[in-house]
Formats: C-alpha cells, sequence, structure tokens
C-alpha cells in the first residue's frame, strides 16, 4: 500500500516552523530587539494562512539589514532598503514612521537586492532548522554589498 503524505502533518510542520525556525541576523553578538522577533513570528504566520513560503518576510529582512548596520556602515542602496524596510513593518505594527524616514517605494534593482536577501535568509533559516544553531549567518559578499567602501 502506497501511503501518502498527510496534509495535517505538513500544516502542522509549517506552524511549528513559522514560531520555533531561528532568526537569522547579521552577529548574534549584537542585541535585536524584541517586539521585532514578535512580529517576525507573527509575519510568519500571516504568509502561513496566505499560502506564502519560501521567502523570508519584511520583519527578518529588517532584522537582518538593522542587526548588520551595527556591524559595518551601509551603503546608500542598503541604506534606502533599510528605511523601506523599516517604513513597511513600523506601518504594519501602526507605529507612526515621520515623514522624513518614509521610503515607500524603491527602484527594481533595490527591490531584488531585497528579493535574494529574503530568499537567502529563508534557506539559511530552513538549512538551521532542527540543528540547534544559532541564528546567524553573514551572507557571502554581503559585507560588501552592504558597504563597497569597507574593502
Amino acid at each position: 500500500m502506497i501511503k501518502l503524505p498527510n496534509r495535517i502533518d505538513k500544516q502542522i510542520d509549517a506552524l511549528v516552523s513559522a514560531l520555533t525556525d531561528p532568526i537569522i541576523v547579521f552577529d548574534v553578538s549584537w542585541d535585536t530587539l524584541d517586539w521585532l522577533f514578535g512580529e517576525i513570528k507573527l509575519e510568519r504566520l500571516a504568509q502561513l494562512m496566505k499560502g506564502e513560503g519560501g521567502i523570508a518576510t519584511d520583519a527578518e529582512a529588517l532584522a537582518y539589514v538593522s542587526n548588520a548596520s551595527l556591524c559595518v556602515p551601509l551603503s546608500s542602496d542598503w541604506a534606502e532598503i533599510y528605511m523601506y524596510l523599516f517604513t513597511r513593518v513600523m506601518t504594519r505594527v501602526n507605529k507612526e514612521v515621520p515623514e522624513e524616514l518614509r521610503t515607500e517605494m524603491l527602484s527594481d534593482y533595490k527591490m531584488g537586492l531585497i528579493k535574494e536577501l529574503k530568499e537567502w535568509i529563508y534557506q539559511r533559516r530552513v538549512k538551521a532548522r532542527g540543528k540547534g544553531e544559532e541564528g546567524r549567518g553573514q551572507r557571502p559578499g554581503l559585507r560588501q554589498k552592504l558597504n563597497p567602501q569597507s574593502n
């Protein structure tokens, strides 16, 4: 008899993963805001409810870039990406973002950088799942992408 995969088992696995997968940051020696960890879990759950997956959330990308900014100065592209992610997440949690900091649109190039980062974060998250690894990882070449002058 062929055993078919149990759909409920997959849904439970996805739910547990959304709540317990590690949160990937650039350097774990820097603290990340607790409220942001909570928002990451909420955004992961929202992704599940929408049937989306295979990519990190805005809050996960914000946590990574925010944490990276404590380690290396951000290039102008990444500073703008940081503010875009910050605007999206803060708006989602009903916090006002000052007009001079609001960034609501990015070029296709910068949106591509965000997509690439989110895919990498998700892959790193899945790789670390169940291995008890710390939520850290420096994406190869990201230090140079964040600040090309830091070489």
